[in-house]
This record gives structure tokens, C-alpha cells and sequence, in this order.
């Protein structure tokens, strides 16, 4: 009984981490992109 309470408390908490994880990822390479496109006009170069 205690190891799968054991499980319970710490399997969920890192499953809605790593949700999380991957949901994140998208949206920080889309930031990223972002940044480096609004560089690049700042900078006064084209993009491509």
C-alpha cells in the first residue's frame, strides 16, 4: 500500500511537469524566433 501512495504523490506532480514542459517548448521557439526577427530590425538588416 505505501508504495503506491508513494507513486501517487510523486508521478503526478512529474506528469503535469512534463505536460507542461512540452507545452511550454512551442511557445519559447516561437518567442525566440520573435526576438531574433525584431533584432534583426533593429539591427537595420532584412529578414529572411
Amino acid at each position: 500500500m505505501e508504495f503506491f501512495s508513494q507513486l501517487a504523490n510523486y508521478s503526478f506532480p512529474m506528469a503535469v511537469a512534463a505536460f507542461l514542459l512540452v507545452r511550454i517548448e512551442g511557445k519559447l521557439e516561437e518567442l525566440n524566433k520573435s526576438l531574433n526577427e525584431l533584432t534583426q530590425v533593429i539591427a537595420g538588416k532584412e529578414l529572411s
